[in-house]
């Protein structure tokens, strides 16, 4: 059987921390979601919104966390 899909998201995530540099992770996450956006092109397609979201994410968080001065709870 194949993964579920919540492995395969986590394992994006980790592999997208690890190797991908923190600011280029906010930038690639919103170019995957305008490619999404053009979804209906034979080259991109829907599934680019998604996995933006989390990307981008990614950078959120911890961008949020400096602006506020909060420390992880």
């Amino acid at each position: 059987m194949g993964r579920a899909p919540r492995d395969w998201l986590d394992g994006w995530k980790a592999w997208t921390r690890a190797h991908v540099p923190p600011g280029l992770r906010f930038v690639l996450g919103l170019g995957l979601i305008l490619g999404g956006v053009f979804g209906f092109l034979p080259v991109l397609g829907f599934w680019m919104i998604p996995l933006g979201a989390v990307i981008a994410g990614l950078d959120v968080v911890p961008l949020w966390r400096r602006l506020t001065g909060r420390r992880r709870e």
